[in-house]
């Protein structure tokens, strides 16, 4: 009888939610957000408040099973992440030292990501919506990405701001006009950078780090000094889309990709055993590859901020990829370096640069702040999900008029 009835059934909790809306002006308290993320292979709870406080944030992560399978297996994702929810969710409470009861909404990411990874941070808190009565809220996880620096930094970015989002998954640069409004200025054709990363560390046979991904793995190694022969003359790759394709609006990595293979190829020469790539060799090559892939970002960013025709107040830089120092660098001395005067940067602290529940949290608070009053139970998981098409399926009703 309970699912032969879903309309009265939505009726009922629109009610409690508009009792629960009706009532949060009143609070004496901030609002107290529990958030939920398992996009990709990362199972994650966090509670943050209203005035920009993260109460607590558990993440469980994959780094064992991804290295089994040299990447993320999505039913293996998936799996773990129905093992580890229930425990993130506890942690996230317990370091919060709060109950659901003192919760005023659950979050979660509706997309994008794998589907059957983000049906576990969707039917975690959607149950415990209906369970408690609390209002219910979906977010675009590239939203939450964009939002961090509005939850994190002392001086949060002004819109219109550029953010660079760029991981395993995404590689790609929004316009940020308002909180709910977005224009793509640039994406990947092919590979997402954080991709590549990863694919040039296995190719170079780079140890796996047992707190991390590969990524951080081959940065590490760019940074190291060179051994000889690479002191006296370092190898160099250039970087995709230049020459006569440096005005093209657009990422691309496949080519610095197959690029960087012959010259690890033609590197280890026949002077080595099989699959084994000498540590002169993993230095130079993860150096001349960082640099080339970085090179490219900072100069198609440049590209876009010239090309935008409206003035710039900041550029967030987010994603896993984010946290790579010689990226901030970077970034940093192209946006201080611009004729039209420098262009703040703004980077969220590293353990908020991955994935994370916090910013699904933050940014569930800022559209109940902005008259969300929640989500009704069925909205599809939006495993592709343009930032150009924000919640254009939720129905009018779900906000304050």
């Amino acid at each position: 009888m309970f699912c032969a009835r879903p309309r009265a059934l939505q009726r009922g909790l629109c009610h409690l939610r508009q009792l629960h809306a009706t009532a949060r002006p009143n609070a004496q308290r901030p609002l107290r957000v529990l958030g939920l993320e398992s996009s990709a292979d990362d199972a994650c709870a966090a509670v943050v408040t209203s005035d920009r406080r993260i109460l607590s944030s558990a993440v469980c992560k994959q780094h064992d099973i991804n290295r089994q399978w040299g990447g993320i297996h999505p039913i293996a994702a998936h799996e773990a992440h129905l093992r580890d929810m229930p425990k993130a969710i506890a942690q996230a409470l317990a370091q919060a030292q709060l109950g659901l009861t003192d919760i005023d909404a659950v979050a979660y990411t509706r997309g994008p990501g794998m589907f059957g990874c983000l049906s576990v941070c969707t039917t975690a808190a959607r149950a415990l919506a209906a369970a408690s009565g609390k209002p219910l809220a979906g977010v675009h996880h590239m939203q939450a990405h964009a939002l961090t620096a509005l939850l994190t930094e002392p001086e949060p970015p002004q819109f219109p701001f550029l953010t660079l989002l760029v991981s395993g998954g995404h590689t790609q640069l929004v316009l940020a006009e308002s909180m709910d409004k977005y224009r793509i200025a640039m994406t990947t054709t092919d590979n997402a950078v954080g991709d590549v990363f990863d694919k040039v560390a296995r190719l170079l046979r780079l140890p796996p780090s047992p707190t991390g991904g590969l990524g951080p793995v081959l940065e590490e190694y760019a940074a190291r000094p060179p051994l000889p022969p690479y002191d006296a003359a370092p190898l160099r790759l250039p970087p995709p889309l230049a020459g006569r394709n440096k005005d093209v609006l657009a990422f691309s990595f496949s080519g610095l990709l197959s690029a960087t293979e012959r010259l690890a190829k033609k590197e280890v020469g026949d002077g080595e055993g099989e699959g084994e790539v000498s540590e002169a060799v993993q230095r130079a090559v993860s150096r001349a590859f960082q640099a080339a892939a970085v090179k490219h970002l900072a100069d198609k960013v440049r590209l876009a901020i010239d090309s935008l025709g409206i003035p710039v107040k900041g550029l967030v830089v987010s994603g896993g990829v984010g946290s790579n120092k010689y990226l901030r660098e970077q970034l940093k001395s192209m946006c201080d370096g611009i004729s039209t005067g420098p262009v703040p940067t703004y980077y969220p602290p590293i353990s908020l640069c991955t994935d994370n529940a916090a910013m699904i949290a933050w940014t569930a608070i800022l559209r109940l702040q902005d008259g969300l009053v929640g989500e009704p139970f069925d909205l599809p998981i939006r495993k592709k999900w343009s930032l150009e098409d924000l919640y254009d399926d939720v129905p009018a009703s779900c906000y304050r008029s």
